[in-house]
C-alpha cells in the first residue's frame, strides 16, 4: 500500500502532474497529484529470522524448473532441509537430475504431480516418514507448482480454463489439505505463490487470473483460520519473470499454442475477429513475454523471508516500479480511473 503522513491539509500540499505509459497498450496520459512523503511497501526491512533454520523442514511444489528449482538450492544453502516436489522425477528432468546430483542427505527430491490425488498423499507419507521427529511436523510449505496460458476470453476452450485451474487452484488446496497436519504440529509456514495478476485482472489473460484471485482468497481464509493455532500463511505475488522461469517455455512454445487455439476456434469468432486481431494478440503476448526480468533473487528472498521471519508478511511484492506502481493504482483507484490509464 501506498503510505503517506500528511502533515498539511491535502489544499495545502504542492501538487504535481504524472506521466504515464501503458507498456502493452502504447497510450500516454497524465494524473495530477498532491505530493506527501511516502515508503512504498516493497521497500521493507526484513526482520530477525526464527532458530534454529538447521532442524526446519520445507516442502516446495513445481521444482523441475523456474522458482522451485531455485528455492530448492538456495533453501538448501540455508539449512533447510528441503523436499523438492517435481512433476518430471519419474522421468528423469534436467531439474531433477541437477537437484538430485548435489548428492545431499537435505535435498531429496520427491514426485509430485499436484493434480493426482495419490501422489500427493504418497509424498505425505514419504515426506513424514522423513522426518526425524514426525510429530514436530514439517515447518514449511510452498506451494510454488504452477502452469499458464494466454487468450481473449472467446479463444479460450474451457478444457484450458479446468487445465490451468487445476493445476494452480486446486493443487494448492490439495496439497495444503494433505500437509496442514504436519504444518499445524511445527505451528510452521504456509508460502502461496501468487502473482500480481492475482491482484490486478488484464486482457488475454482470464485462465492464469482467475486461479491466481482463487489463491488469494484461499489463502486470506487459511490465514485467518491458522492464525488461532500458531501457522503464518503469507502470499508471493511476483510480477513479470517469464524471461526467467520460461513459463511458457519461448516462443516457438507461444506459436504451437496460438496455432491451437486458431485451429480449435469456432468459425464464428474466426470470422467475427480476423485473423489479424488474432495474431497481434499474439504479437503482444511474445513481447510481455521477453520483456520480464531475468533475475528471479526478488522472489527467492521473499519467500525465504516469509519461511524464516519471526513476523512474516502476509504479503509480498516482487516486482519493477512499474508494476509495483501499476497494482497500486488498478486496486487502489476508482475503476473508471485505472482502466482509463492501463485498459482503454
Amino acid at each position: 500500500m501506498l503510505t503517506a503522513r500528511l502533515s498539511r491539509p491535502l489544499s495545502q500540499l504542492p501538487r504535481k502532474t504524472l506521466n504515464f505509459s501503458d507498456r502493452e497498450n502504447g497510450t500516454r496520459g497524465s494524473l495530477l497529484f498532491y505530493s506527501a512523503p511516502f515508503v512504498p511497501a516493497g521497500h521493507r526491512t526484513y526482520a530477525a529470522s526464527v532458530d534454529p533454520v538447521g532442524s526446519k523442514a520445507v516442502l516446495i511444489t513445481g521444482c523441475d524448473s523456474g522458482f522451485g528449482f531455485s528455492l530448492a538450492k538456495h533453501l538448501h544453502s540455508e539449512g533447510f532441509l528441503v523436499f523438492a516436489g517435481c512433476l518430471m522425477k519419474d522421468k528423469g528432468s534436467d531439474g531433477v537430475k541437477e537437484l538430485d546430483s548435489m548428492k545431499s542427505d537435505r535435498l531429496r527430491t520427491v514426485q509430485l504431480n499436484v493434480c493426482k490425488s495419490e501422489e500427493v498423499d504418497k509424498a505425505a507419507e514419504v515426506i513424514r516418514s522423513s522426518l526425524e521427529d514426525p510429530e514436530k511436523g514439517l515447518w514449511g510449505l510452498v506451494n510454488n507448482a504452477g502452469i499458464s496460458t494466454f487468450g481473449d476470453v472467446e479463444f479460450t476452450s474451457m478444457e484450458t480454463y479446468k487445465e490451468v485451474a487445476e493445476v494452480n487452484l486446486w493443487g494448492t488446496v490439495r496439497v495444503t489439505k494433505a500437509f496442514l497436519p504436519l504444518i499445524r504440529r511445527a505451528k510452521g509456514r504456509v508460502v502461496n505463490i501468487s502473482s500480481m495478476m492475482g491482484r490486478m485482472a488484464n486482457v488475454a489473460r482470464s485462465p492464469y487470473c482467475i486461479t491466481k484471485f482463487g489463491v488469494e482468497a484461499f489463502s486470506d481464509c487459511l490465514r485467518y483460520e491458522m492464525h488461532p493455532l500458531g501457522v503464518k500463511v503469507s502470499v508471493v505475488e511476483p510480477g513479470n519473470f517469464i524471461a526467467a522461469t520460461s513459463l511458457y517455455g519461448g516462443t516457438e512454445r507461444i506459436q504451437a499454442i496460438a496455432n491451437k487455439m486458431w485451429e480449435e476456434l469456432p468459425e464464428v469468432v474466426r470470422q467475427d475477429y480476423g485473423r489479424k486481431y488474432f495474431d497481434e494478440k499474439v504479437a503482444r503476448m511474445e513481447s510481455y513475454c521477453t520483456s520480464g526480468s531475468t533475475d528471479t533473487s526478488p522472489v527467492i528472498k521473499a519467500v525465504t523471508h516469509a519461511l524464516t521471519a519471526a513476523t512474516p508478511y502476509t504479503r509480498y511484492h516482487p516486482m519493477d516500479y512499474y508494476w509495483w506502481l501499476r497494482m497500486q493504482i488498478m486496486t487502489h483507484f476508482p475503476g473508471a480511473i485505472s482502466d482509463r490509464i492501463y485498459i482503454h
